[in-house]
């Protein structure tokens, strides 16, 4: 029986290790076959869905800009989010549901075996980037604050601050944003888009 027993776990042990094997392979593989039709050309399923909880808070007062282009590179922030309680950079991945996610000393952020430290340094530099073209056309400081909503695997937190950078499931995104307690009028909320709207060009072109 002590024998069977151990055979069964080993064959699950095997079974699962080929599982995750095979996510790595299938993930790399997709990352190579990418579609050559440019990002800006299309919405991904992960940022549909961060934009139809965004809708929702429309009637808070809060201003939503989608598909932005930082000017002078291929960077994109995907949704910028301004309102009563600040300014928000969310950036929606979609990630292999099958690959864990987890954090090591709240400063690096593994999918799988794949170190997503370029990724948050991108989001974070996207937000400064916005943050300080913004600012100099009001002429003060604004302050954004960066985030990844991700979607597909399992968030084993709520919300955890990695590299400065917020990280959360995605079903997450309006209450992160409105959790926090308010800190601009409404006449601020209307300068913040205005501005934003002037100098974050829409990555989409006009239909």
């Amino acid at each position: 029986m002590g024998v069977v027993a151990g055979i069964l776990l080993s064959s699950w042990r095997l079974g699962v290790t080929a599982a995750v094997l095979a996510a790595i392979v299938d993930t790399v593989l997709r990352a190579r076959t990418a579609s050559t039709v440019p990002a800006w050309r299309r919405a991904s399923v992960a940022e549909r869905r961060t934009e139809a909880q965004l809708k929702r808070l429309e009637r808070g007062g809060y201003r939503t800009l989608h598909a932005r282009a930082i000017p002078n590179s291929e960077a994109q922030i995907d949704h910028l989010v301004v309102g009563p309680t600040g300014v928000y950079a969310v950036d929606s991945e979609k990630w292999d549901k099958r690959l864990p996610v987890r954090v090591q000393s709240h400063r690096k952020l593994f999918h799988g075996p794949f170190n997503q430290k370029p990724r948050l340094d991108e989001a974070r530099w996207e937000a400064s980037q916005a943050a300080e073209l913004i600012g100099a056309a009001l002429g003060h400081e604004v302050a954004i604050v960066p985030s990844l909503a991700i979607y597909g695997p399992a968030i084993p937190w709520k919300i955890l601050n990695v590299r400065e950078v917020d990280v959360f499931d995605g079903s997450r995104v309006r209450k992160w944003i409105t959790k926090r307690e308010r800190s601009l009028t409404d006449a601020e909320i209307q300068r913040i888009y205005e501005a934003a709207e002037q100098v974050l060009p829409a990555r989409y072109p006009e239909s």
